[in-house]
């Protein structure tokens, strides 16, 4: 593939990362970048990750390594899903389809949130994407119900719960840069998109150009609200009463395939097993949420073995390179979620943008294969008896 010249110093996330925080103001780009209270826990799932080493295997023919996946019954081309973000939409014009055509482009799922600036529709028309919806719980549980009725007429083959954000995070980096979810009009706010005229430009002002404020497109007509406003009805409001009740509501309304993301005990991957559900994502949010939350690897072992194969196991948070998509898989993931790192991508270009980093985390993903000895996604060992755990 050609690279256009605006992507040829980006040979890694790190450098997309780079790049974004260079054309982002600073309070968007710190809530996409950043986690939750001390961050102590951004680090810790890097640490974690880097600390697990895997088992290379020599003098294997891996002329013909494939990284070819099997997810919820879809064979794919790499074990890749993009995770749902809210705030794509305002990363880039359009944030969300762009996300959804790399998607396209590399034969992958792409997730799509409750609180997408776009609509489903729209996404699923423009992009040719396989869709997921990821769902956070209303308090009117009918409007829910009927966001899945949408979902699923819009061609979402799978629904995604999201059930490790009971309460709101405390991001105070987020209160210091003046950056927020109602937006606020502050002078911080005001200096930090002053001092970034081309994401002005081309995000902002196109958007206020051709359909106003952003709004939450997902949310009921007579409730959507720009995102400079606060909701106009707590119907619509996260609600904090979320159990296994609501799972079994789901399981009986949604005609697909169900998943729920952010499972960190082994009991609660056995309860979602009782429930019907046919997915789990061993997650802690990025670290976006609990910094005190232990990370997916640390968990992710044990949760597998108690799976035995019943119940299908992915994982995400904290993936920057294809060595650690490996380190999932080997740990016993069949899938991982990328959120972040995409979302640099769209930042710095767009669809292509977005691309350039689903093929630089295959190609990593494809050479840590061949150092490993490793033909196929399935032959990715742990060291035995090393850090596997990382505890």
């Amino acid at each position: 593939m050609t690279l256009k010249p605006t992507f040829a110093d980006i040979l890694n996330v790190a450098d997309a990362r780079r790049a974004a925080a260079r054309r982002l103001p600073r309070g968007l780009f710190e809530y996409v970048d950043r986690g939750s209270e001390d961050e102590i826990s951004i680090t810790t799932n890097r640490s974690q990750l880097d600390a697990i080493r895997l088992s290379p295997a020599v003098l294997v023919d891996v002329s013909g390594r494939s990284t070819e996946a099997e997810i919820l019954g879809h064979r794919q081309p790499l074990p890749l899903v993009i995770a749902p973000t809210a705030v794509a939409g305002l990363v880039w014009y359009d944030g969300e389809i762009a996300i959804a055509k790399a998607a396209a482009a590399a034969g992958i799922p792409f997730c799509v949130s409750t609180q997408s600036i776009t609509a489903i529709e729209r996404i699923a028309a423009e992009s040719g994407a396989r869709l997921w919806f990821q769902l956070y719980v209303w308090k009117n549980r009918q409007r829910m119900l009927a966001l899945l009725d949408r979902a699923w007429a819009a061609g979402a083959e799978t629904l995604v719960l999201t059930v490790d954000t009971a309460v709101g995070p405390n991001r105070e980096y987020n209160l210091r840069n003046g950056f927020g979810i109602p937006l606020k009009t502050s002078w911080r706010a005001g200096l930090d998109v002053a001092l970034h005229p081309r994401w002005t430009a081309s995000v902002m002002l196109r958007a206020l150009a051709t359909g106003g404020v952003p709004t939450y497109a997902h949310y009921p007509d007579a409730f959507r609200t720009k995102l400079g406003r606060a909701s106009l009805s707590d119907e619509v409001s996260l609600a904090t009463d979320v159990t296994w009740t609501d799972v079994e509501l789901l399981r009986r309304h949604w005609r697909g395939k169900l998943v729920l993301k952010g499972v960190l005990r082994v009991e609660d991957a056995q309860l979602a097993l009782a429930h019907g559900v046919d997915a789990i994502v061993v997650s802690n949010h990025g670290a976006r949420n609990l910094d005190c939350a232990p990370g997916p690897t640390q968990v992710l072992p044990a949760i597998a073995d108690a799976a035995a194969g019943r119940l299908e196991i992915l994982a995400d948070s904290g993936v920057r390179r294809g060595a650690d998509i490996a380190r999932f898989l080997a740990l016993g993931a069949s899938g991982v979620l990328v959120g972040r790192a995409p979302l640099y991508g769209v930042a710095i270009g767009g669809a292509a943008g977005a691309g350039r980093i689903l093929d630089i985390l295959a190609n990593e993903l494809r050479i840590t294969m061949g150092m490993l000895g490793a033909p196929t996604l399935a032959d990715l060992r742990v060291l035995p008896n090393g850090n596997s755990r990382a505890v």
